[in-house]
C-alpha cells in the first residue's frame, strides 16, 4: 500500500473552548464542511449525540464519519469511510494549540492507496489538501463570526457572446495565485488608465491549466475590450473567448473562498452534471471589485464552457 498523508493548518481568532464543539459535534459540520457546501441537496443524517454522520449525494458520493476519541479543547480523532465513488477508509485528526492569542487548528489525514495506484499519490494529496484548506477557511469564518462567508448560487446553463480581451498570461504556485493575479491586474490597470475607452465589460480570469501534482496554475488575467490596438506592450497579449454555452455558478464572498466554487464545478463535471467543452478554458468574471463593496459581498461568476 502507498501511504497518503495530509496535514493543513490555520490560525483562528477564537479560544479552543469555542472551536472544540464545532469540530467534535457533527451537527456543526453541516455548516462548515467543504464537501456539503458543494451539494446542498445531499442527504445527511447526524446522530443525536453528534458523534456520527453519514451523507449521500450525486456529486460528493457517499460515506460516513465517526468520532473515535476526543480530548476536551485539545484534539478529536475520527474514522472516515468513503463508500462512493470508491471504497476507502482513513484515520483523521484535528488538533487545537495556543498560538499567541489565537488558536492553531491542525487537520490531519492518514490513509493509503493500493500499490498499483502509487502514481496518484501527489495528486490525491494535493486535492485533499485543498479540500482541507477550504474547510479550515470556512471553520475560521464560523468560529469567528458565527456564519460562513461563501455562498453558491447554481445559475445553470446560458449562452455568452464572443469576448475580445487584452490581458497578461502567467503561471503561479497555487498558494500564491491570488497575490500574483492581483499584481497582474495592477499592471493591466496602469495600461488601461490611458486606454479606458477600450474597456467593454468586467475584468475576468481564464484558467488554462491546473497542475495539482506540481501545485501550479496557468491563467490569463484580462479585460474585455471593444477593439485591440495595432501594437501592445510586450507584457500584454490579446485574444478571444468564442461565443459559447456555459454552466454558471455564482459565488458571493471573499476571493479566498473561490476554491469552493471551482471544486464544486469540477465535481459536477466528474459526476456528468454537464458535458464540458474542453476546447474553451473555464473563466471567472468579477461582477464587482474590492473597495466598492465589502469583501463578504464580492460577487464572482465562474463559467465552465459546455457542449
Amino acid at each position: 500500500m502507498t501511504k497518503v498523508n495530509v496535514v493543513r493548518s490555520i490560525k483562528i481568532d477564537a479560544p479552543a473552548e469555542k472551536i472544540f464543539p464545532l469540530i467534535s459535534d457533527f451537527h456543526h459540520w453541516t455548516t462548515w464542511s467543504p464537501w456539503l457546501l458543494m451539494e446542498p441537496e445531499a442527504k445527511v443524517r447526524v446522530d443525536d449525540d453528534g458523534k456520527y454522520y453519514e451523507w449521500e449525494g450525486s456529486r460528493i458520493g457517499s460515506g460516513n464519519m465517526r468520532v473515535l476519541s476526543a480530548g476536551e479543547n485539545k484534539e478529536v480523532e475520527y474514522d472516515l469511510e468513503f463508500l462512493k465513488p470508491w471504497k476507502s477508509s482513513s484515520r483523521v485528526k484535528m488538533e487545537l494549540k495556543p498560538a499567541g492569542g489565537q488558536t492553531q487548528v491542525d487537520w490531519y489525514m492518514f490513509s493509503s492507496l493500493p500499490f498499483f495506484m502509487f502514481w496518484m499519490k501527489k495528486s490525491m494529496q494535493a486535492f485533499i489538501g485543498m479540500d482541507f484548506d477550504r474547510g479550515l477557511n470556512l471553520l475560521k469564518d464560523y468560529a469567528e463570526d458565527g456564519v460562513t462567508h461563501s455562498k453558491l448560487d447554481f445559475r445553470g446553463e446560458q449562452h455568452l457572446p464572443e469576448t475580445t480581451y487584452i490581458g497578461i498570461t502567467n503561471t503561479s504556485p497555487i498558494p500564491a495565485l491570488g497575490k500574483q493575479m492581483s499584481a497582474d491586474f495592477n499592471t493591466l490597470s496602469k495600461w488601461f488608465d490611458g486606454h479606458g475607452s477600450l474597456i467593454a465589460g468586467q475584468a475576468f480570469s481564464i484558467y488554462h491549466k491546473w497542475d495539482m501534482a506540481k501545485n501550479k496554475a496557468s491563467y490569463t488575467s484580462a479585460m474585455p475590450v471593444s477593439s485591440v490596438p495595432e501594437s501592445l506592450p510586450n507584457n500584454l497579449i490579446s485574444g478571444k473567448i468564442p461565443a459559447t454555452r456555459v454552466y454558471t455558478l455564482a459565488h458571493t464572498g471573499p476571493y479566498s473562498h473561490l476554491g469552493n466554487a471551482w471544486s464544486t464545478l469540477f465535481n459536477m463535471q466528474r459526476s456528468k452534471a454537464f458535458r464540458i467543452n474542453r476546447k474553451i478554458h473555464p473563466f471567472e468574471v468579477y461582477k464587482n471589485v474590492p473597495g466598492e463593496v465589502p469583501e463578504n459581498d464580492l460577487l464572482t461568476h465562474i463559467h465552465f464552457p459546455v457542449k
